[in-house]
């Protein structure tokens, strides 16, 4: 039977609309899958172990060393593929200057860098070219949108182990020396420098480059998008003009023994252990040396200042020379006629005024027939006859760990002396010692003293560093009145008291009282009155002892929130009782002494017991046992043999009975001290030093060790009165354990 035709165009225009929906639905799942393939991408690949991530990683990490002048391996670090045509990214520091590079990838393969690609010394990064194709470069990701919190993994070669692997936290981005950095909660050890910090999906977000020297785990990694430029803008060198970045010049000059000699802006710096005896290393000169008379003379810095560099005269080009040189505050005449300690012989050892400590010096030295004569600054300060080396040439040496720089070495039959006359140093301060500190010299100043050139240049640094120690020694000076007057009030309150008249918690507020001059001692101590006075409004009208400490444990602990420091444990924080008392945190001792004080005011009879290690709080009754009381775990209460465990499991010690004594006011006050020099002692601060040693003396003038170490700490910060006093009394009454030979010899050095 035949449709009508109007049930045909029907038919037809439905057929269409059925079409257009079927594309319609076509289209939108299309869509739908790209969007969620989209979204994909910016999700970690789920199911994906760390190990996975390696896996995928290992290919594209290198191992990156650098040779010597001898050729032996010098340094170590990390780099990663960045682009499949052989190029890998590293730190800048990694690579060192001038120094032949190579890689080699984690199934063994080896390749020399051909180039160095790109480098940028202020951002630390380099980008390495090898002759290798078909690497598998990291993708590199947006560092910009990395969160703090997500989780990232970094490799490298730790100390040597190759391709390991660390897992972190992104902790946060932080602006350092103007560069984006990006904090790291991980270990980092040397080795890791130049290693590629990836997230969850295998994207570099920054290079690895520097550790934390405060603490185990943390780091810094650069952040990618600073080495993207670098790969956008190279700045191409290749290898035959790269090894001769920084390389002295070997017409002029000749190293020997290792280090790594090189010369920069005009100056001749070496850094590294040397391989002869004592670390030394040593750079000849290769001009020609004058008859005798002669004279070599060279400006020189360097530290740490227990280091040793200087000049080397009557050199064989092999083991045997002269040496006079700085070293620790002193200087040396040396005869070197071999390669070990048995063939070294110091001919002089003295100490200098005219010595300048980390700065330059010039040493100078002049050879004549059967004498040398050595100068520093313009002023002799050894004459020697020695005569077994009689000729050779002159140059440079450095000993031990020393990092050195030289500048102006010159050799001459005589040489211009580089000490300004007196008449022209009292003649330029004079010109400048009315000059306001509000305001620039006036113009016709400067002009005088432009016609001195060099010589107005030199004497007006001088003339400021002299003030810049002056304002210092001021700035000492301030501090020791304060510490004095700190000492009288800590006398008035122990001497000539007995041991219960002693107010403790004042005398323990004035040792936090060193280290602040605002503190308000009084008010602290009323505040503890107030506290006491709460607390005794919680006694029932016939508390006993039990009750009165189960109410003074609560309301320590509970109530007011007192506990133990762990985080930073040997904090100068945790010591100061003011800070405990505002901050309800710190140290066995000073909770224990705050406790003692705080119970005592409501008739509680408590003391302290100092523990190696661990003080603590004891009950002592009037009936009944006595209890001892853990103050910084809580308050709980302790068996002696349970003290004794924890005293024994934290350092191995082993407690005697006499550690179970009472301790006297004037101990606990020593011990607070100590635990404070420990930590100026780790933080390297010698005024904070001075000032705790010197108070501890105060409270018992007659410990030789602590006055052995007030000696020392002295000299170093140049109380040279009280040092000859301590150097003085520890020769006369020589206690025991002290080093009486050094002790003269420091003694000798302040005369």
């Amino acid at each position: 039977m035949r449709r009508p035709a109007t049930s045909n165009r029907w038919c037809e225009a439905s057929s269409q609309i059925l079409l257009k929906e079927n594309a319609m639905r076509f289209f939108i799942i299309v869509a739908v899958f790209f969007i969620a393939v989209a979204g994909l991408a910016d999700e970690p690949k789920p199911n994906r172990t760390t190990a996975d991530l390696v896996a995928d990683l290992k290919p594209s990490i290198v191992v990156i060393t650098f040779s010597g002048r001898d050729g032996k391996q010098e340094g170590l670090g990390t780099g990663f593929v960045v682009g499949e045509d052989g190029l890998i990214a590293t730190n800048f520091h990694v690579i060192g200057e001038g120094r032949p590079i190579s890689v080699q990838f984690a199934d063994g393969t080896k390749r020399d860098v051909i180039e160095i690609r790109a480098s940028d010394r202020q951002l630390d990064l380099a980008v390495l070219k090898i002759d290798q194709k078909g690497l598998k470069p990291l993708e590199l990701g947006d560092a910009t949108k990395a969160k703090d919190g997500q989780s990232v993994v970094a490799m490298g070669n730790p100390r040597g182990l190759k391709h390991s692997v660390v897992e972190g936290i992104l902790s946060g981005h932080r602006e350092i020396d103007g560069r984006s950095m990006l904090q790291l909660a991980m270990p980092i050890e040397q080795g890791n420098s130049g290693g590629p910090l990836v997230d969850r999906d295998g994207k570099v977000l920054g290079i690895i480059t520097l550790k934390s020297l405060v603490t185990v785990n943390l780091g810094f990694a650069i952040s990618v998008n600073s080495l993207k430029p670098l790969l956008e803008k190279p700045n191409p060198v290749p290898m035959s003009r790269w090894l001769t970045i920084g390389q002295l010049n070997p017409r002029d000059w000749t190293p020997l023994f290792g280090a790594r000699w090189r010369q920069r802006a005009g100056r001749i710096a070496v850094e590294g252990l040397g391989q002869g005896f004592g670390g030394r290393s040593l750079c000849l000169s290769k001009q020609a040396v004058p008859e005798k008379p002669f004279e070599v003379a060279v400006n020189v810095k360097f530290s740490p200042e227990d280091g040793a560099a200087g000049l080397v005269f009557h050199a064989d080009g092999k083991d045997k020379h002269y040496g006079f040189y700085p070293s620790n505050g002193g200087f040396r005449l040396s005869r070197f006629d071999g390669a070990d300690v048995f063939q070294w012989k110091v001919l002089q050892e003295v100490r200098s005024e005219a010595y300048r400590p980390n700065d330059w010096n010039e040493i100078k030295v002049r050879v004549e027939k059967g004498r040398i004569v050595c100068f520093v600054n313009g002023t002799q300060i050894i004459e020697s006859t020695d005569d077994e080396l009689t000729s050779g040439q002159v140059g440079l040496a450095k000993f031990r760990h020393t990092e050195a720089e030289f500048r102006g070495f010159r050799v001459a039959t005589e040489l211009d002396s580089q000490k300004i006359p007196p008449e022209t140093t009292k003649r330029i301060g004079d010109l400048v010692k009315d000059i306001s500190p509000k305001q620039a010299a006036a113009a016709d100043v400067l002009k005088q003293l432009t016609l001195d050139g060099a010589a107005a240049s030199t004497v007006l640094r001088e003339k400021a560093k002299e003030l810049e120690q002056q304002a210092e020694r001021l700035r000492q000076l301030a501090n020791d009145v304060h510490v004095k007057k700190v000492q009288t009030e800590l006398r008035s309150l122990i001497e000539g008291k007995e041991d219960s008249k002693i107010d403790l918690l004042a005398a323990a507020l004035w040792i936090a009282a060193l280290d602040n001059e605002e503190l308000d001692v009084a008010e602290y101590c009323h505040e503890i009155d107030d506290l006491a006075l709460d607390l005794k409004k919680s006694f029932a009208a016939d508390a006993d002892d039990t009750a009165k400490l189960a109410a003074i444990k609560k309301f320590f602990f509970e109530e007011l929130g007192f506990h133990g420091g762990r985080l930073n444990y040997h904090a100068r924080s945790n010591n100061h009782l003011n800070e405990v008392i505002d901050d309800r945190e710190g140290m066995p001792i000073t909770l224990s002494v705050l406790y003692i004080e705080l119970g005592r005011r409501v008739g509680l009879n408590l003391v302290g017991v100092g523990l190696p290690g661990h003080f603590v709080a004891r009950h002592e009754p009037k009936e009944g046992d006595s209890q001892l009381i853990d103050v910084f775990d809580g308050g709980v209460l302790m068996t002696r043999k349970e003290a004794e465990e924890r005293v024994f499991n934290n350092g191995g010690r082993v407690v005697r009975d006499e550690h179970f004594a009472t301790a006297k006011p004037r101990d606990i006050l020593i011990r607070m001290l100590s635990n404070l020099l420990r930590s100026a002692q780790d933080e390297k601060d010698a005024e904070s030093m001075y000032r705790y040693v010197d108070t501890i003396l105060t409270l018992n003038s007659e410990d030789g060790d602590y006055r052995a170490m007030r000696l020392e700490i002295g000299a170093f910060t140049k109380r040279l009165d009280q040092a000859r006093a301590d150097a003085d009394w520890l020769v006369k009454f020589q206690p025991p354990n002290v080093n009486l030979p050094r002790v003269e010899a420091i003694r000798d050095s302040l005369k």
